[in-house]
């Protein structure tokens, strides 16, 4: 059941699209994604929308992911960095492609939970941190992509300085409407921005993000 509907996911809401990548394509067919969300929604899991997962945050929909590591321009042998780590799913899907994954998530159940997840199916080149991702992950960098899962109010500096020359960082941008945006470090303090369009995510919390709103 779940083979199908995920060659079928590839098929129409991948390969239908914009997502050309054949890396990102082959990794995308290998994750299992009912694995990464709530066991009461893994009958929706290759729905083309988000899901909601533990701590009221949700798992992107899947052309997004592969919107955003397409753009990354992830390759065999990158180190990658993804803020946001929710349930694991992207992390592991970039594990496919690059040579190691450190993801960051500021819900410490969250990260757990992704950890355990992650270590079920066997991804050892993935290491699942807690914390405030807006300040990067300063003792792994420099990063060859960075991914960020949350909308911030703009691009973190701290962020932009843990790219490798050359590397890239896709990140959502803006509150009410937010855009796309790729950065390339093109030199030890020179950036390269591109529009990728609009989308919507989750806000980015933390120092360098918005701050946390009091319930």
């Amino acid at each position: 059941m779940f083979d199908h509907a995920r060659a079928e996911m590839v098929r129409r809401q991948l390969e239908g699209r914009d997502i050309t990548d054949p890396q990102v394509l082959a990794a995308m067919r290998a994750v299992p994604r009912e694995r990464f969300v709530p066991a009461d929604h893994a009958e929706r899991a290759y729905d083309d929308g988000p899901l909601p997962i533990e701590e009221g945050q949700t798992i992107s929909q899947p052309y997004i992911v592969a919107l955003m590591l397409q753009a990354a321009e992830i390759r065999p042998g990158d180190h990658v960095l993804e803020v946001g780590a929710g349930s694991g799913y992207a992390a592991a899907v970039a594990a496919r492609i690059a040579d190691r994954v450190v993801a960051i998530e500021r819900h410490t159940l969250l990260a757990e939970t992704a950890r355990q997840r992650l270590d079920a199916l066997g991804y050892a080149n993935v290491r699942i941190l807690a914390g405030d991702g807006t300040r990067g992950c300063p003792e792994e960098a420099p990063f060859d992509a960075i991914i960020v899962s949350a909308g911030g109010p703009n691009v973190p500096d701290p962020l932009r300085r843990q790219l490798r020359i050359g590397g890239r960082l896709v990140i959502p941008v803006g509150q009410e409407e937010q855009t796309l945006l790729r950065v390339r470090r093109v030199a030890e303090d020179g950036y390269e921005q591109d529009d990728l369009g609009g989308v919507v995510f989750v806000p980015l919390i933390g120092e360098q993000g918005w701050a946390e709103q009091e319930s």
